[in-house]
């Protein structure tokens, strides 16, 4: 469980990195149509992690108790919050500061899924 959890991170939170870094910047103001059929592609690949993130996630912490944990608990408040602003991201497309958020909450997650590994 804990190799598809860290999987799909990589793709998700990956995905975002390459995004920022290469896609974005290499497209903006020459192929806008292009770009959007990148992002709408890894949003749906970004969905399918998601989904398999929610899943082992949830398994790994009835796995290992730790539902309780201080730390898990700051990690799921941060789960939804970026929940909260990919949503918002759909909705408010123009907002590019939203995808900097998506972004550095994701790292923060990352980085509390890092934490509780050990």
């Amino acid at each position: 469980m804990r190799y598809l959890h860290l999987l799909a991170m990589a793709l998700f939170v990956g995905g975002q990195f390459v995004l920022a870094i290469a896609v974005v910047p290499g497209l903006r103001g020459r192929d806008r149509e292009g770009l959007r059929a990148v992002a709408r592609r890894f949003g749906w690949a970004s969905l399918g992690a998601l989904a398999v993130l929610l899943i082992t996630g949830a398994w790994m912490a009835n796995e290992y108790s730790r539902w309780d944990d201080g730390t898990l608990q700051v990690k799921l408040a941060l789960v939804v919050l970026a929940g909260a602003l990919i949503l918002w991201h759909l909705r408010a497309a123009t907002a590019h500061w939203l995808q900097g958020a998506i972004f550095v909450v994701s790292l923060v997650i990352v980085w509390l899924g890092v934490a509780l590994a050990h």
